[in-house]
């Protein structure tokens, strides 16, 4: 038996939250001798800084800042407006990118994607390679909970997740099978899609179990890493941001990503409030330096490793990077939900005792949100659930965890597998 040196794809497209912690696996495999490249949205190549990346042209996360996108986004709990605005607003882009992402994925001899849409899939069938699955939130199926962009299952929690994938497969599935016969000479998949194929694709869960325990009807290829946190340089703060943080209690941070509502004004006005409601200081991360109060600093990009075991608590919208972070640095967080996962993780925060009922950030007022404020930060079994779930994650080897898992499934081998290798298509079971 001797080791395999592999030359590994992954596509780290996204939001800062996604590109991250592809980043440290990526990093992690190369230390182990490994090839990596990383596909990457045009404006995150400094974040994969000494690796080689495969830069897309449109960075699918910036769609989420127009008005169009969040327009499409808000009407999806209509079926029919948010099919056609699917079809709208995202098959253009797709189209374009699934060709450079093809472009990114040559030489490789393992592909590691996301789950969405199975695009590393139906490139394994065609480059005859190795695939493996990131799960960012629990999508494996189970009994145990339903799908997280699922709310309520009414008990039928396994029939949450297929009902899931099969959406998410018919609203991309005229996309990727056209793409399929005129791009990669593959057929067309039935109705059903590729998902029963890849049932036993190893599957890397970038979550931790102190956070989301492991169900027990999961199957062994799933594997539980824990998070993928990046160790980023040594960051040198303003001296404004100093400043204001001697000079009081330690503040509670505010920050909601790329989540921009339609009237962040509103909502500066409304968090402001809340804070002073709360009797705290505040760190409103809003993407640009702002005003500054003897109470209230706006701040533009700060490293979520570097502030937030420097503040109290955190008010953010429930993405999984960020949520990760801020129990990392064992604070109590109040989430405020605006769509997609993130309501099961603040679900899953109030649930372990570690933030108060989430906010959805449709109800955000400033009555509401101070009291969920006062809470995080005076309910001292609150903060002590938080510090202890903070140290637990911050023991985890995450990463080390991912590679090893991949190597076990993929990187020892006696002889190459069979069929396998870039230009050899294999068959579909």
């Amino acid at each position: 038996m001797t080791a395999v040196r592999r030359d590994i794809v992954i596509f780290a497209a996204g939001s800062r939250g996604d590109v991250q912690p592809c980043v440290a696996l990526g990093r992690g495999l190369a230390e182990r001798g490994h090839g990596v490249r990383l596909i990457v949205a045009a404006g995150h190549e400094p974040l994969a800084a000494g690796l080689d990346t495969s830069v897309l042209s449109v960075d699918p996360a910036r769609l989420m800042e127009t008005e169009e996108v969040r327009d499409w986004l808000r009407g999806g709990r209509n079926p029919v407006r948010f099919v056609t605005g699917f079809r709208r607003v995202i098959r253009p882009m797709a189209e374009m990118l699934l060709d450079e992402i093809l472009s990114g994925c040559k030489d490789a001899d393992l592909l590691i994607f996301p789950t969405l849409g199975f695009v590393g899939h139906h490139l394994a069938e065609y480059l005859g390679i190795d695939e493996a699955l990131i799960h960012f939130q629990p999508s494996q199926p189970t009994n145990a909970f339903p799908h997280p962009l699922v709310s309520r299952a009414g008990g039928a929690n396994r029939l949450s997740y297929h009902l899931v994938e099969q959406l998410a497969w018919q609203l991309s599935r005229p996309i990727l099978n056209t793409w399929r016969r005129d791009t990669l000479a593959l057929p067309k998949l039935p109705l059903g899609g590729p998902i029963r194929t890849v049932r036993d694709v190893p599957v890397l869960a970038c979550f931790s179990e102190a956070v989301v325990p492991r169900p027990p009807d999961w199957p062994p290829h799933v594997r539980v890493t824990g998070y993928w946190f990046l160790d980023e340089p040594s960051w040198t703060p303003d001296p404004r941001l100093e400043n204001f943080l001697a000079a009081g209690p330690p503040p509670v941070y505010v920050g909601f990503g790329s989540m921009t509502p339609p009237d962040s004004e509103a909502l500066f006005t409304t968090v402001r409030g809340a804070l002073r409601a709360a009797g705290v200081r505040g760190i409103l991360a809003l993407g640009e330096d702002g005003p500054a109060d003897d109470d209230v600093l706006t701040v533009g990009d700060v490293p979520h490793s570097w502030l937030l075991p420097r503040v109290r608590a955190a008010v953010h919208h429930g993405g999984a990077g960020t949520t990760a972070a801020a129990l990392r640095a064992g604070i109590p967080a109040v989430i405020c939900p605006f769509f997609g996962d993130q309501a099961f993780w603040g679900g899953r925060l109030a649930a372990l005792g570690a933030g108060p009922a989430p906010l959805p950030i449709k109800r955000l007022a400033r009555e509401t949100l101070a009291a969920r404020i006062a809470a995080a930060t005076g309910d001292e079994a609150m903060r002590r659930r938080a510090a202890e779930l903070g140290r637990r994650i911050a023991a985890e080897d995450g990463v080390g965890r991912a590679c090893a898992a991949l190597e076990d499934a993929y990187g020892v081998e006696e002889t190459p597998r069979a069929g396998s290798g870039p230009g050899r298509p294999r068959t579909m079971e």
